[in-house]
């Protein structure tokens, strides 16, 4: 038998053994990387009270040139049992703990120990990394208190959490507590009944003007359509069509004689409506919708018309229910057009029975969302009164001449979409919020499911302390976090608009969106498969969620399109020129402007792969900068390249359709960071303004992988830079499991519906 199972401590200088459960477990699990090593060297060399005899040892200790003996790691080892020390796992830093409680047994002479939290904190280190290195099992409990989940809730939602905490009460009541549904009428019955109770209560409203009723508090309303996701996506997406769609078509479209007509019958709910935009045959492109709406300037009406069997309006929320529609439409005035324009269409005389000239379907069955009456309307010579045409941005005088203050029939055209930019913004909400119920669950149950564990122990580890878990879910919390605030801002940014150009707005939106709206899918997917079998069982949610918000990617703007969309607004304020015969002189100005950002990255830079470089924001920015800028010049040089051979305008478009969408992705993940960073420099206390920091760091660095390949190919990042980020991802998760729970607490999920999720619910 060797010598050092039964050596004592006293070989060792005064001051090294607090250090010994940390050296034990980094070599132990090989945890060590360059960075990892300075963090320790700078733990060492830091600590004022420690003799130069230790710091010489310790020091040579964390030579990757010359590591630890077997020997001596197995003597650590006996060193810490004979300590009599144990570890809490309940604790915030349980190696911390440990390792002063082996330095107080074995080194009592040198006094109160050095406190290495910042080791564990830097070093991500984990339970399951040394729980089998000590033998020894306490029954952990599976999160962290280090973080107040409430104070997390109101820095991540802002004024949002109030409106949150106002519903509380709402979730405890008979008809909303979640229920397995698969009669779509009586989903849709129950659905209605309770967009009834929320407009009895003034949410549906919120956004409108106080003489309609409302608050002028988009940014509320939007809260409360997001927190509805919780419940029922069928529920969020019908209170949206009524209040946010047909209600806000009203608002924003209409004059103030339709607001004052319509906008209060429409937040009470006293006027179902419905919002007929889409049609079965042109989908996304709303410019070519075949609808018309002619004016008869005898008898002052309009005639509303689907000249074909698929020009008819398809997919329309709240068809089977709806009073009236806003009916977007070719306007035509003496036989001239003047391109799309909304109508207030009547659909249904006050017994619910459709009027003459009307034909509308159900749409039947859907993968989700089937407590929403989606139906297809057709129109065959339907009259209105002229007083019904939506006209703030165009209308028809006395004289029957068509008239609009926006000469540019673009212009009008987008000016009018515009102005209907908060539906997709609370779209983006909406999803985003399907993604955190389902992250929230598959959280809470990997915190009490164990599974596997070493030959030598009975009992199983959770299932949140494998790495691979972790991996899983640990980056989609932190996106959630980064994605919250980009569309709070551009909530508020739409809350504040007054008028005049809102395509920069329009193209932001539409390509966070788009990108939001794909990172739902993926996070519910993901938590579905995290849950094993219980995540495929409805009664557990997930599985709702997925189908529900699966939608979210193509309504309100295929995501495909709204790519294109942000991209093209990014490639110039002009968007209306792009479409132009000058589009030369936009890409002229345009590359003279990227070019001055695209010069040679310094080779330093691009092997840099400190912890402090890879950490800071100002890194990320720069990376994410870097793609749009580089994707951006490079998209106008291949399309000034293909005109120049003679393509026309359009065929040099279809040519790099992919790089448009490259440039949309990556222009809508530039915009989300900037927006997180500003939230974060508004928080001012540093404990949490760190965690925040730590989750910015993992969601840049995630997606940075996530294009590693782009990043690798322009020479950005070199092959150690590229192996350091990819490890930075890993430790952060690591270093982030501690307070997953409390994370998940700040998503303010009302605890109400958690409880009625059996995988998710307290035990």
């Amino acid at each position: 038998m060797l010598y050092f199972t039964v050596m004592n401590s006293s070989q060792y200088p005064s001051g090294t053994h607090a250090y010994l459960p940390f050296l034990y477990v980094i070599w132990s699990d090989d945890l060590l990387s360059a960075s990892e090593l300075e963090v320790i060297r700078l733990a060492i060399t830091s600590d004022k009270e420690l003799p130069a005899a230790a710091r010489k040892l310790l020091l040579g200790w964390i030579n990757p040139d010359t590591p630890p003996s077997a020997a001596t790691q197995k003597h650590w080892r006996e060193l810490i049992r004979e300590s009599g020390a144990s570890y809490r796992e309940e604790t915030a830093y349980p190696l911390s703990e440990l390792s002063s409680a082996v330095g107080k047994a074995l080194d009592p002479e040198r006094g109160t120990p050095p406190d290495l939290t910042v080791l564990e904190q830097n070093l991500g280190i984990q339970p399951n990394h040394y729980r089998h290195v000590f033998e020894q099992y306490s029954a952990p409990r599976s999160f962290s208190e280090y973080y107040d989940g409430t104070l997390l809730a109101q820095h991540h939602l802002g004024k949002a959490y109030s409106v949150y905490r106002s519903l509380d009460s709402l979730w405890e009541q008979k008809d909303f507590r979640w229920e397995i549904q698969r009669n779509k009428e009586q989903h849709r019955q129950r659905v209605s009944r309770q967009v009834k109770h929320l407009a009895n209560k003034g949410y549906g409203a919120l956004a409108y003007p106080e003489g309609s009723g409302g608050k002028n508090d988009m940014p509320s309303y939007a809260a409360v359509f997001e927190n509805l996701v919780f419940l029922d996506g069928s529920l969020c997406v019908k209170f949206g069509v009524q209040f946010g769609l047909f209600g806000g078509s009203i608002e924003k479209l209409g004059s103030e004689k339709h607001r004052k007509a319509y906008l209060g019958k429409a937040g009470t709910l006293e006027l179902p409506g419905c919002f007929a935009m889409t049609e079965t045959r042109h989908g996304s492109n709303v410019r070519g919708i075949h609808t018309t709406a002619t004016y008869l300037h005898e008898s002052r009406e309009l005639v509303i018309n689907t000249p074909g069997p698929d020009d008819n309006k398809e997919y329309i929320g709240n068809a089977l229910e709806a009073r009236m529609a806003t009916v977007f439409a070719q306007l035509i005035v003496g036989g001239k057009r003047h391109g799309v324009h909304a109508v207030l269409v009547p659909l249904r005389d006050a017994s619910g029975e459709v009027l003459p000239g009307i034909r509308v379907e159900d749409n039947g069955y859907k993968l989700g969302l089937n407590g929403v009456d989606n139906g297809k309307i057709w129109f065959r010579e339907v009259r209105v009164p002229v007083d019904n045409l939506l006209d703030r941005y165009g209308g028809i005088n006395a004289e029957g001449e068509y008239s609009s203050e926006l000469k540019n029939s673009n212009k009008r055209f987008f000016t009018m979409l515009g102005t209907l930019v908060g539906g997709r913004i609370c779209v983006g909400k909406g999803a985003l919020a399907g993604a955190k119920m389902a992250l929230g669950i598959a959280v809470r149950y990997a915190l009490r499911r164990r599974q596997f564990n070493d030959s030598k122990r009975m009992q199983e580890d959770l299932i949140m302390d494998y790495p691979s878990h972790q991996l899983r879910l640990i980056p989609r919390l932190a996106s959630c976090y980064v994605y919250q605030a980009a569309l709070d801002e551009q909530m508020e940014n739409y809350q504040q608009l007054t008028g005049g150009d809102t395509q920069k707005l329009e193209a932001q939106v539409a390509g966070l969106k788009a990108i939001i709206t794909d990172f739902a899918n993926d996070a519910i997917q993901e938590s579905r498969e995290a849950c094993g079998g219980k995540g495929y069982l409805l009664e557990n949610r997930i599985a709702d969620l997925r189908s529900d918000i699966d939608i979210f990617t193509t309504f309100e703007g295929d995501n495909t399109v709204l790519l294109q969309l942000a991209a093209k607004g990014r490639l110039t304020d002009f968007r209306t020129a792009f479409n132009s015969d000058d589009f030369f002189g936009v890409l002229r100005l345009l590359r003279t402007q990227a070019a001055r950002r695209l010069g040679a990255i310094n080779p330093v830079y691009v092997n840099k792969t400190d912890r402090e470089h890879l950490y800071k924001p100002a890194f990320h920015q720069h990376a994410f900068e870097y793609r749009t800028a580089r994707l951006t010049y490079t998209l106008a040089l291949r399309i000034r390249d293909y005109i120049k051979k003679g393509l026309p305008a359009y065929q040099a478009y279809l040519k790099v359709q992919a790089h448009f969408l490259a440039l949309g992705r990556a222009y809508s993940e530039e915009i989300a960071y900037q927006s997180y960073r500003r939230v974060c420099e508004g928080i001012t206390d540093e404990k949490h303004q760190a965690l925040f920091d730590r989750l910015g760091a993992l969601h840049a660095l995630e997606r940075i992988t996530a294009d590693m390949d782009w990043y690798f190919e322009q020479g950005y990042v070199g092959k150690r830079k590229s192996k350091a980020i990819k490890r930075r991802v890993e430790r952060l998760t690591t270093e982030l499991r501690p307070h997953v729970a409390s994370l998940v607490e700040g998503f303010a999920i009302p605890e109400e519906l958690m409880q009625q999720v059996p995988i998710a619910r307290d035990h």
